[in-house]
């Protein structure tokens, strides 16, 4: 019996629009995935919805002066209708706002709280007396105490990174009202993580090594490595699911405690439709969970919810959280708050009919192991080389020449012929690349088919021997209508309105996975007259998006335009263990046969070491003994044609292309740190 699959994809918040950023790390991943176990013959359930509960949405509310129902209603229509234009096919798509996920949620708390799963603690939290209402992390503004950014939040500061809790700051203000709130004692009830340790670490640490992604299996484990602390489930204020007990006035559910059990919420929605049993999918070990979220996701899909359904008892655990990295556009990140974003209700406005085209350029840049980077010219380039020359071209090709020659008709042709076993080469590969979430490998195999298809048509050439040898001039067109077809069915999980389109050129019916092989349509079949499957984008409509992106960043104009963008974002932690202090060069020479480097011995207060540096370009040996510089210390030594360097040097690049030291304003002690 195939396993039934329970597939999820993270919930957007209903605080705006959705992106290609989302699209490339978990919707479309998400669909295709989907789409090709539907096609497998499982039982499937593609399961979201909005997340309409947290502090983003009150935010957005307040800033624009309307109630946060008025903002999930207005997000949730757009996010709904940009899935479905973009054919993500969700079995349910609901909202956290539903009744069905309040009964839900609240039933999920009360069944923990009676098993005595929660840890009651009374703490101090900060307090708006003219708003009348405790503030959470995102509404309490102050001093960061570690790198004095007097805009820091409550739970986190911008600008270094750090971790914070709202006491920590230094003169916390409110951000409803800007006076000073106080401390007064409030009740949450805690889920105590750290005593589900041991059973994260067998499932996750032990269970899932070899299957489940690095980045994935990582995170888990370092945050296992520094120890779990008991996290509240509940939270003082005014907006979410309100917590089903009667000392809880005022209180609502932490929306990392609901919104997941809007997955459970969403397909008792779906089952109740269709008649269906929704524990089969929830509660049996014939199911397969999968959640596609991004990386940013990962501790609340592998380490909090697993721990409330562990906590409940009647729940599997995830098989697999393949969470994939972040897109940037244009090298640069995206970012709501700056607009520099490709909106996927703007796209479908501004390419009608051009779903697959981003679907499929998307999966071709999906950022599966690491970040990656959508360009316009990238995109138009992917278009028209790839999906008008080599897919698009194949497939008219062949169209066409089977209406020149047979009026439509698929002619006879050899259906043992070793070119067909192309095709169920090609599905077998893509089978196996799909299992293992790796997307990009899976299309290039879909490609590879359709450019095997043109390199048959240019060998065989029917259009010449149609005259001179007919018989091997159907044989091949017969054999190029298997090869189209094929792709017709192959290319559904990835481009589905193509792949209709297709379908109904060639008259024929949707075939299982697993049939994908041999004769795809026989011979005698007439097929509908050829149409183009895609168009060429051109330069103007790329130029009229690049210039919509350029005024987007006049408006946020970065002080030096060549400026390479940020680097990913460290924490305070990350920066606390670099090492850098004064230092003085006491001799340098070149090295043998490295026209850039330099070895240097520098003296760095605690030692001397020897330092190789890419700077003869720029230096003489003469030139730099005696500079106070700048030195890296802490970082590992490494090899470098031979020699071991023990440190780096900060320099940076002026106007003329010449490297110039960091150096202290006037001379100091060796050995002074930095930072």
């Amino acid at each position: 019996m195939e396993r039934r699959k329970l597939i999820t994809a993270a919930l957007p918040y209903a605080n705006g629009p959705v992106h290609i950023g989302h699209l490339a790390g978990v919707y479309i991943p998400a669909d295709v995935y989907a789409r090709f176990q539907r096609k497998k013959g499982r039982e499937v359930a593609f399961i979201c919805g909005s997340d309409e509960h947290g502090i983003p949405i009150t935010i957005r509310a307040k800033k624009e002066g309307v109630t946060p129902q008025d903002i999930v209603d207005k997000y949730h229509a757009i996010i709904k209708k940009s899935f479905e234009d973009l054919g993500i096919s969700f079995d349910e798509y609901s909202r956290t706002t539903s009744p069905k996920h309040y009964e839900v949620s609240q039933d999920f708390f009360k069944i923990l709280y009676k098993k005595d799963c929660f840890e009651e603690e009374v703490s101090e939290q900060y307090y708006d007396e003219q708003a009348g209402e405790f503030l959470a992390d995102r509404y309490i503004t102050g001093t960061c105490p570690k790198c004095g950014n007097e805009s820091a939040y409550g739970d986190q500061c911008e600008k270094c990174g750090s971790t914070l809790s709202p006491t920590e700051l230094i003169n916390p203000k409110s951000a409803l009202s800007g006076n000073s709130p106080i401390l007064k004692p409030t009740k949450n009830w805690y889920l105590p993580l750290n005593q589900y340790e041991k059973f994260l670490e067998d499932w996750i640490l032990e269970g899932h090594k070899d299957d489940w992604k690095p980045n994935v299996y990582g995170q888990v484990k370092s945050w296992l490595q520094d120890g779990l602390k008991p996290r509240a489930m509940t939270r003082d204020l005014n907006w979410g699911v309100p917590v089903p007990l009667p000392d809880a006035e005022g209180k609502v559910l932490y929306v990392w405690f609901d919104a997941p059990i809007g997955y459970i919420s969403f397909t008792q929605e779906w089952a109740e439709k269709q008649g269906k049993n929704w524990k089969d999918f929830w509660q049996s070990e014939e199911s397969d969970l999968i959640h596609f979220i991004g990386k940013d996701n990962i501790v609340f899909h592998c380490i909090i919810f697993p721990v409330m359904m562990k906590a409940h008892g009647e729940y599997i655990m995830p098989t697999n959280v393949p969470a994939f990295e972040f897109l940037n556009l244009e090298n640069d990140k995206i970012s709501t708050s700056r607009n520099w974003a490709v909106w996927a209700h703007e796209y479908l406005e501004d390419f009608p009919y051009q779903q697959d085209v981003l679907r499929y350029v998307l999966i071709s840049s999906a950022p599966e192991t690491k970040d990656n980077n959508f360009t316009w010219k990238d995109f138009q380039t992917k278009n028209n080389s790839e999906l008008v020359g080599i897919f698009g071209n194949f497939i008219n090709r062949v169209a066409v020449l089977i209406h020149k020659y047979y009026n439509g008709v698929i002619p006879q042709g050899d259906e043992n012929a070793d070119e067909v076993n192309e095709i169920q080469k090609t599905a077998h590969e893509i089978e196996q690349f799909l299992e293992k979430f790796e997307y990009r490998n899976a299309l290039t195999s879909l490609m590879n088919l359709a450019r095997f298809g043109n390199q048959y048509l240019q060998v065989q050439e029917p259009w010449k021997t149609i005259s001179v040898q007919p018989e091997k001039a159907a044989a091949s067109l017969f054999i190029a209508a298997q090869i189209a077809v094929a792709l017709a069915h192959l290319s559904e999980p990835f481009m589905p309105f193509s792949s209709d389109k297709l379908l109904k050129m060639f008259a024929v019916d949707k075939v299982s996975w697993n049939d994908i092989s041999g004769v795809l349509i026989p011979s005698g079949n007439l097929i509908e007259d050829a149409f183009l499957l895609f168009s060429k984008i051109e330069d103007d409509a790329i130029d009229t998006q690049i210039q919509k992106l350029e005024n987007t960043k006049s408006n946020n104009q970065k002080s030096n335009p060549k400026a390479q963008a940020m680097k990913e974002e460290i924490n305070y932690e990350d920066f606390s263990k670099i090492d850098l202090r004064t230092a003085t060069i006491l001799e340098a020479e070149k090295v043998e046969k490295a026209d850039k480097l330099l070895k240097l011995k520098v003296d760095t207060g605690i030692d001397v070491r020897t330092v190789v540096s890419g700077i003869a370009e720029s230096f003489t040996p003469e030139e730099v003994v005696g500079k106070q510089v700048m030195i890296l210390l802490n970082l590992a030594p490494r090899k470098i044609r031979g020699i071991e360097s023990q440190g780096m040097l900060l320099l940076t690049t002026k106007a003329d292309g010449k490297l110039s030291f960091v150096t202290p304003d006037e001379p100091v002690d060796n050995g002074v740190e930095i930072g």
